[in-house]
Order: C-alpha cells, then sequence, then structure tokens
C-alpha cells in the first residue's frame, strides 16, 4: 500500500509540474537578480569577480566559477549562496534578509528547465525599457481568430495561445452590465437598467451600454476618485492639529474635467501650471490645488521654512509618482542606488516647485458676492456712526483727563500712561492716538457701539474659497541639500529635468509650465505608459506593470510590453482621450471574460498574470457605502459641493491631538456618495479606513484589498448600514400585495442586480420565517430594530424582520464584490 501511495503520488506530482508553465526568466528571474544582485554585481561593481546582470554574466561566473550549472540547480553556487548551504560562501545577499522560500524555488526550476535565457538580452549599463519611447508594435496574429474584439485582445490572446491557454467565455449579461456600471460608475445598475439591456437584441447592445456609462456624469465621480488618490486628496491639513481646510473645489474640477474628458495632457498641465497659461481662467487656477493637497504644519514653536520645503519635497516625489511612475524621492539624499537620476537632478526638479506662493482663490458664486458686498455696505454704515461717535466725544477728552486719580492712571497701560504725562499739544502722533483710544474706550456708548460693530463683523456671510498655487514674482534660490538636509546647502541649482528621458528644450528662465509639457511630450518615455497601465489596473487588479509606481529598474518588467506600448501609443494617437481609451478596454473580449476561476489555471498561472479570466475585485472603500446607499433607495446622487458627514461611531474624533466635532448631517447630506465624506487625515472615517481607503498623507496609486472581521462588523452594525437596512426593508415592504418570495427576489436585485437561486430564496425566506415568529413574541426587540420607523405594531414586526434579512444581504460578499 505505502508503495502504491507513492508511486501515485509521484505520478501527481510529476503531472502537476509537467502542466506548469516554464519559468520565464526576464519576467520572473530577472527581477530577483535586480533586487538583489545587481548592487553588488551589478554595472557598477562586480564583487568577487561575479557580475549578474545578463544571464550570460553569471554563467561566465567569478571568482569561484560559474554561478549556476544549467540543468543541475543542487550544484549551482548561486542555490547554494542563497540558501546558505555552501562551505565556503556566506548567505546571500550578505548581511540582508535572505530571499524568500518561493523565489529560490523560481530561481531553481529555471536552472533544471536549462536556464533558458535570451542571446541578446541587455546588461544593466544599457538603456533600461521604460526609458525608451514606446514602439507601436502590430497586433499579431491569432488561431482563434473569431475570439477577439479589437487589437487589444490579439496581443493577449497571442500570449495565451504561446502557453496553450483558452480564454475564458464571455460572462453573462447580469454580471456584465453590473461590472461595467461599477467600473465606469461606481454605482450598481438598477432593476430597470438590467432588465433593458438583458432585454435588448441588438448587436451593439453592449457598446450601446458603455457609451451610456462614459456619458454618466457619475463617470467623473468614480475616476475622479481614483485621481484625488494619486492627489493625496483631503479635507484636513494633517499633523497633530488637523485643522480643515477648503479645497473641495479642486476635487469637483476633476469630476467635471473628466466627466468633459479633457484631454489628458491638458489635465496635467493645468493641475501643474494652470495658472500660467495666457489669460488664465478661474478653473484654471483651481487645477493648481493638485499641489496644495501637502500637509500643512500649524504647531507652536515650529521653523515655517523647514515645513515650506517639506511641501516642495512633497511635491516633487508626487510629480514623479503621478506623472512618470519613478521613485525619484529615492535621489533626495543622494544619487539613486538603481536607476540613473543624480540628487542633482532632484534639485533641479525642486527648483521648479520652489518659486510659488500659497493663496487662496475666492471662488464664490455672483449671489454670495452679491450678499456678501450688501453685508459690508451695512457694516460700513455702522463704522461711520462709531466714527461719529468718537468724534463728537473728543471734546470731553481733557476733562477726562483731568479727573483721572492716580490710582486710575496706574491701571492703564504703559503706552498710555506716558502720553499723559505730556500735554496734547506736545505729543507725537502715536501718543495722541493711544491717549484718545484710552479715553474712548471708557465710554459706555462707544463699548456698545463697538461690540455691536464686532458682532456684525464675526457674522459676514462667508465666500467660498480654494487653496491654489501662484507663481512669485521673483524666484527663490534652490540648492542641493547635502544629504537631504534643508540646513546644509550645497551647490547652487536653476530648473531641469532628467536627462534619462526625452530632452528639454533650452529655455532662459523656465517654470511650471515648461516642467508640464515636457512631462506631457509625447517623446516622454514614461507619461502614457504610467497612466495606461494605471488604468488597466483598476480593470484587472493589476497592471501590465505590476509595480504601478516603479518603472524603474528595479521595477517588475511589462507582463504583455507590446501590448502596453502599444495602448500608450494608442492614447497618444486618441489625442489623450480618456474615454476613447476606456471605451477601448471595456468593449474588449478580455474585459467581458467570465471571472470564474479554472481549476486548470491553478498551476499554470495562478495569480492570473495572463488574463485568461476576468478579475474579482472587492469594491472601494466609497463604493462599498455606495451600493448600500443604492439598495436602500436613499442615495443622493447630487454631484460635488462641500464634504458631508454621515453617521460614525462615537469616540473617533478624541483620537487625535485636537479634538474635533464630528455632527451627523441630517436631510439628503446624510445619504451623499462616500467620495464627499469629510476626510480628516489624523481621524478618518472607520468605515472608509476599514475598506483600505487612501489616507491623504502621500500619493497612493493603489489600494490594498484586505479582508478582516472588521469589515464584516461594519456592514452588519455601523449606523450607516443599519439605516440602509432599515430603508431596504421600507422599500421592499412598500408594495404590501407582493408575495415573500417576490419580495426576496427584489431585494436580491437591490443588492447583486441578478435573481437569486432556488436554494438562496429558500434559506432567506426561512430566515425571515423565523425572524417573525420570534418578533411576534419580543415586540420591544423588534422596535429596537426599527428605532421607530414603523407606522403600526404589526409594521414594526414586518420591517424589523425585513430589516434583517437586509441586513444580511448587504453584508454578502457578492454584495461587496464586482464579479
Amino acid at each position: 500500500m505505502h508503495r502504491r501511495a507513492e508511486t501515485f503520488l509521484l505520478v501527481w506530482l510529476t503531472g502537476s509540474a509537467a502542466t506548469a508553465a516554464p519559468v520565464d526568466y526576464l519576467r520572473e528571474v530577472k527581477p530577483i537578480f535586480a533586487e538583489h544582485c545587481y548592487r553588488c554585481h551589478g554595472a557598477s561593481q562586480q564583487k568577487g569577480g561575479l557580475r549578474m546582470d545578463t544571464a550570460a554574466f553569471a554563467l561566465k561566473g567569478g571568482d569561484n566559477g560559474p554561478a549556476y550549472a544549467p540543468s543541475k540547480s543542487a550544484d549551482s553556487l548561486l542555490i547554494q549562496a542563497v540558501k546558505g548551504t555552501h562551505d565556503d560562501i556566506s548567505r546571500m545577499p550578505y548581511k540582508k534578509p535572505s530571499l524568500p522560500e518561493a523565489q529560490i524555488e523560481t530561481i531553481a526550476r529555471w536552472i533544471d528547465e536549462g536556464a533558458k535565457a535570451p542571446d541578446d538580452e541587455a546588461p544593466q549599463s544599457d538603456k533600461h525599457w521604460a526609458f525608451v519611447p514606446p514602439v507601436r508594435a502590430p497586433a499579431p496574429g491569432v488561431k482563434q481568430a473569431d475570439w477577439p474584439r479589437n487589437d487589444i485582445d490579439r496581443f493577449m490572446l497571442a500570449r495565451l495561445e504561446q502557453e496553450k491557454i483558452k480564454p475564458s467565455p464571455e460572462a453573462d449579461r447580469v454580471t456584465l452590465i453590473r461590472r461595467a456600471s461599477l467600473d465606469l460608475t461606481g454605482l450598481p445598475p438598477t432593476p430597470a437598467e438590467v432588465d433593458t439591456f438583458v432585454n435588448n437584441k441588438r448587436a451593439d447592445a453592449y457598446e450601446q451600454l458603455i457609451d451610456r456609462l462614459l456619458a454618466s456624469p457619475h463617470y467623473g465621480e468614480r475616476w475622479g476618485r481614483h485621481w484625488l488618490d494619486v492627489a493625496r486628496y483631503a479635507d484636513s491639513n494633517g499633523y497633530s492639529i488637523d485643522a480643515p481646510r477648503n479645497i473641495w473645489k479642486y476635487r469637483d474640477w476633476v469630476i467635471d474635467a473628466l466627466n468633459r474628458d479633457l484631454p489628458y495632457d491638458q489635465f496635467v498641465i493645468e493641475q501643474l501650471a494652470g495658472d500660467l497659461l495666457p489669460n488664465a481662467t478661474q478653473e484654471q487656477k483651481i487645477a493648481t490645488g493638485f499641489h496644495r493637497n501637502t500637509q500643512i504644519n500649524q504647531e507652536g514653536g515650529i521653523d515655517p521654512e523647514q515645513f515650506r520645503i517639506e511641501s516642495v519635497l512633497d511635491r516633487v516625489n508626487t510629480t514623479a509618482t503621478a506623472f512618470l511612475g519613478l521613485t525619484v524621492a529615492c535621489a533626495q539624499c543622494h544619487d539613486h542606488k538603481f536607476d540613473p537620476i543624480s540628487q542633482r537632478e532632484y534639485y533641479q526638479l525642486f527648483a521648479f516647485l520652489n518659486n510659488q506662493d500659497e493663496p487662496n482663490l475666492e471662488v464664490a458664486s455672483p449671489e454670495e458676492f452679491v450678499r456678501r458686498d450688501a453685508y459690508r455696505a451695512k457694516t460700513r454704515e455702522i463704522e461711520k456712526e462709531l466714527k461719529g461717535y468718537a468724534d463728537s466725544i473728543a471734546p470731553k477728552q481733557a476733562a477726562w483727563e483731568a479727573s483721572l486719580t492716580e490710582e486710575q492712571r496706574s491701571k492703564l497701560k504703559d503706552e498710555v500712561q506716558t502720553a499723559l504725562l505730556l500735554l496734547p499739544d506736545q505729543r507725537n502722533e502715536e501718543q495722541r492716538k493711544n491717549a484718545f483710544n484710552a479715553f474712548r474706550d471708557q465710554n459706555a456708548g462707544y463699548k456698545e457701539l463697538q461690540k455691536k460693530l464686532d458682532r456684525f463683523k464675526k457674522d459676514e456671510p462667508r465666500t467660498t474659497t480654494t487653496m491654489v498655487l501662484q507663481e512669485r514674482m521673483k524666484p527663490r534660490d534652490s540648492y542641493v541639500f547635502i544629504k537631504g538636509d534643508f540646513t546644509r546647502k550645497g551647490d547652487p541649482v536653476t530648473p531641469g529635468t532628467l536627462q534619462i528621458l526625452n530632452p528639454f528644450p533650452k529655455e532662459s528662465h523656465p517654470n511650471r509650465l515648461d516642467l508640464a509639457h515636457w512631462i506631457m511630450d509625447p517623446q516622454n518615455p514614461l507619461t502614457a505608459r504610467v497612466m495606461i497601465n494605471r488604468i488597466w489596473q483598476q480593470y484587472f487588479g493589476r497592471g501590465l506593470v505590476e509595480t504601478e509606481n516603479d518603472f524603474g529598474t528595479q521595477g517588475i518588467p511589462p507582463t504583455h510590453p507590446e501590448l502596453l506600448d502599444w495602448l500608450a501609443t494608442e492614447f497618444i494617437a486618441q489625442k489623450w482621450s480618456l474615454k476613447a481609451m476606456h471605451r477601448l478596454i471595456v468593449t474588449s473580449a478580455t474585459y467581458r471574460q467570465s471571472s470564474r476561476v479554472r481549476r486548470e489555471l491553478a498551476t499554470i498561472d495562478p495569480n492570473n498574470k495572463l488574463l485568461a479570466r476576468q478579475a474579482r475585485l472587492r469594491l472601494d472603500a466609497e463604493i462599498v457605502r455606495d451600493v448600500g446607499l443604492s439598495a436602500s433607495g436613499l442615495l443622493n446622487p447630487n454631484i460635488g459641493g462641500p464634504s458631508v458627514f454621515p453617521p460614525q461611531p462615537d469616540g473617533v474624533m478624541t483620537l487625535g491631538q485636537s479634538r474635533r466635532e464630528w455632527k451627523p448631517d441630517e436631510g439628503e447630506d446624510r445619504y451623499r456618495r462616500g467620495m464627499y465624506t469629510f476626510f480628516w487625515r489624523a481621524t478618518p472615517h472607520p468605515a472608509l479606513m476599514v475598506f483600505d481607503s487612501a489616507d491623504g498623507f502621500s500619493a497612493c496609486t493603489r489600494r490594498p484589498r484586505s479582508n478582516t472581521p472588521l469589515q464584516a462588523l461594519t456592514l452588519l452594525n455601523d449606523q450607516a448600514f443599519v439605516e440602509f437596512a432599515q430603508a431596504m426593508a421600507a422599500r421592499i415592504l412598500k408594495d404590501g400585495s407582493k408575495p415573500d418570495s417576490e419580495r426576496i427576489e427584489q431585494a436580491f436585485q437591490y443588492c447583486l442586480s441578478r435573481q437569486p437561486t432556488q436554494e438562496e430564496s429558500q434559506r432567506l425566506l426561512d430566515l425571515l420565517n423565523k425572524e417573525l415568529a420570534a418578533l411576534e413574541k419580543s415586540p420591544d426587540e423588534a422596535a429596537a430594530i426599527v428605532k421607530g420607523k414603523a407606522e403600526s405594531k404589526t409594521d414594526v414586526v414586518q420591517l424589523a424582520a425585513w430589516t434583517t434579512v437586509s441586513r444580511v444581504l448587504l453584508n454578502l460578499d457578492e454584495t461587496i464584490t464586482r464579479e
């Protein structure tokens, strides 16, 4: 029996290994070498005579011989070194954490498979792929010619066919409309919209759906939220005081710009330098709020210049992350260790962003200005009355001075006592003013008028402002900071860019506008790639370049380099139209695949990098809230405006240094979309953070997707979600004539857009009946569940039972997942 089991296990393991795709050196092995080996065994130095930046160099070896023996991983020095089993060579990397076992296994498999690598592999000193402008390759031919819907699919299918993998079938229509609606607008489709699409017999029904969703004003909200992550948007200043700030106009500019399909080049230029455009409009100035999203330290005793420079450094780093996908921040203290970026170049970029003031721009409506001007006219009337009163009592000053006793004089301010020692004609202007003010302030009539004026000014209608950048007339001097320390100024620098990328036009006095044009130059090898990769990431959970924030030499190479370049060049050819690229991706067969897990892919492509199926993605934090609002019927669809305050647990605002008030909104503002929730950096809304919202401290190019018990507890017990369940229950019961089975179907459609299976329906009916029976016996418990939202005793029990069912549906994994 043991021998049979061993034989079976051996056959099973051999069969599993045979089905696994060969290790791809460029995609799987070389990145490991680049991360762990190049520093000591790359182009700049070769310790022990060993160079590792090409497989040929590694095979040539160093003082101890070849790094590996093809087909013999156990005999290879490289494997022995990384495992720490060699008698004379220390475990590698030296004095660093050991390689993960999975990476060692990948290298060993590659060696055992013959250590295949390209003959023309470029060494490290050659130009990195991301620093070469993208080249548009023709779409490859494929065998399954009836599957592709556009050129995206031809690139994807060619790779799948190379690996002998078939793509997944197209998802059903209900899944497609829910997927596309959530991806393009962040809102689930209504039951009526689902029915319309499912029953649309036109050949272009899906394309019609996509065009409708792209035209929706909610498209700008959905994709604006992604951009606000990159822009590190928040409604407060950060640091320990974390005072509120007014910058929601910038958020609304982003939404509007995306809805207008403002070309991406203009979208970027206006955010970096809108104030420098000829005849800059108010909207273009508002766009510069992109770089006002930095934190502001308002603590006592700080050095303002230190934190001004901290803001500029943040702007440099964010610019590189957002538009270039580079870790330029690594060059703040020294030359970049891996990418060809010098410290001097870092401070040349710094010089572009060191020459701005940071004003607040008035962006009030005409009606606001009319109200304020009318109020100020009344203020001037009171000021005139106050001055007239002061003039009327002036002749009495001499008598007041003569009446003062020594004790009364001693209680006056020192500067007033000094003035009173002199005769009126001996006093200078300042002394005369001090003496009169002291006399004036002793009058009861004047004090009352002054209080009236103070109260009136305090109640003046406030106009809306927003934080912007504005170029200084006289530029600041900029320097290299020695070891990144702003107190240690090195060589002076003038604005300049990175030599490894596209050339920068020679300008006598370059500014932010020149920087913006350089970034958006079609010859820039990174800008189009970085943005299109980030868009791809949102649709498939992972970018074609997995390290979406690092396109440098330490980043992971693209899984489909030809497709990435084709998309980048297509983006430019489409005149930087974001909507055109969205439409191209979501109408592809690749996007329309089912997300159902396929057993045969578990060993061939366990991480779904080849996209033989769609990805199944948990919704973003704000969209989790939006789905609940939509299902409940409470959703307030208004777009833009000041941030709002939905309910949150008690005690949250006591966690920061400065305790703030969180007064939940009543009425429609209570049910705004999640992206409008006021975001305090120090004490963010818990329901957002538990679902991995960006923190607003730095540019976020990809949110993590965690799965924790706190998420389930939030969906069940958070006050907002309890309200959603109560409202959903009332919505279900609105038509009192329907049987419960139909109500179950209706509730399922609200949450999941689909009909329940017979088993699902029966389980929910069983739950409903158990709740009804239990709550009939416990009316107090039923009343506690509905919290006075039912009109009669019978309604209380029904509403409470359906609230429980609604809580279950809102807590389903499928409800908060995009299939």
